[in-house]
């Protein structure tokens, strides 16, 4: 494992977070995001695999006290330089530096996929929370239809490493870690005109008829999905 995990964190390094000057922004989406979790004042968040901390800093302004983990030193150095009143670490998700029973919510978004070993890092995430923390994690669908269509092949981080699972496999990963889902939605971070203009006007059309096939496909034809869960 240690040597496949310093493989995708040279890729996460020298490539994914090989830019990490502009300060992280918050978003319409992540601010709804929020109220949707309903993060309460006060409460102590852990996002792992934080990336540059988009998502902490969102939590932080809804009064939240944030820390983050993330496999990258290049990701983790621009949270502590932007968001200087969390507490962050470059480590694995399958080691997390955290006492036991310390989180009211923990989150892993669009991430666990990459994760050498997801089993225990659910089970590292499950450790360092509360009795009654919430547990928000988004994760592709193998089911995704443009997927099944043999027109969509992953991200490029499939070059670190990416595991897609069905819905059911995901939900019986959590399962098996000691979560239960509570409820699943849709995420549609790409209703937003940046993501649609994305790659010049001749991009337009195609990527507004994604848009509107996101917003009406069932559930189990979405590229990523959320799921939010509780201990069992």
């Amino acid at each position: 494992m240690k040597e496949e995990l310093e493989e995708i964190k040279t890729f996460y390094d020298d490539v994914y977070y090989a830019d990490t000057t502009s300060s992280p922004k918050t978003s319409a989406h992540l601010e709804r995001l929020a109220r949707k979790v309903g993060i309460g004042r006060g409460e102590a968040v852990l996002d792992v695999a934080c990336g540059r901390g988009e998502w902490l800093l969102t939590c932080h302004e809804v009064g939240a006290d944030v820390s983050g983990v993330d496999l990258s030193e290049q990701a983790i150095a621009a949270c502590k330089k932007h968001l200087p009143y969390g507490e962050f670490h470059a480590t694995p998700a399958e080691d997390l530096p955290f006492g036991n029973a310390r989180f009211d919510l923990v989150t892993c978004l669009g991430s666990l996929e990459h994760f050498v070993e997801p089993i225990l890092s659910l089970r590292e995430m499950t450790r360092v929370a509360k009795d009654n923390a919430r547990f928000l994690i988004l994760v592709p669908n193998a089911d995704f239809l443009t997927r099944r269509l043999s027109l969509f092949g992953g991200t490029y981080q499939v070059d670190a490493k990416e595991v897609v699972r069905t819905l059911d496999e995901w939900e019986r990963l959590f399962e098996e870690a000691g979560l239960r889902v509570t409820s699943r939605w849709k995420d549609l971070h790409v209703l937003k005109w940046s993501w649609i203009r994305l790659g010049g006007w001749k991009h337009v059309p195609l990527r507004l008829l994604q848009v509107v096939a996101l917003i009406f496909w069932p559930l189990r034809w979405q590229y990523q999905v959320y799921h939010l869960c509780v201990k069992r």
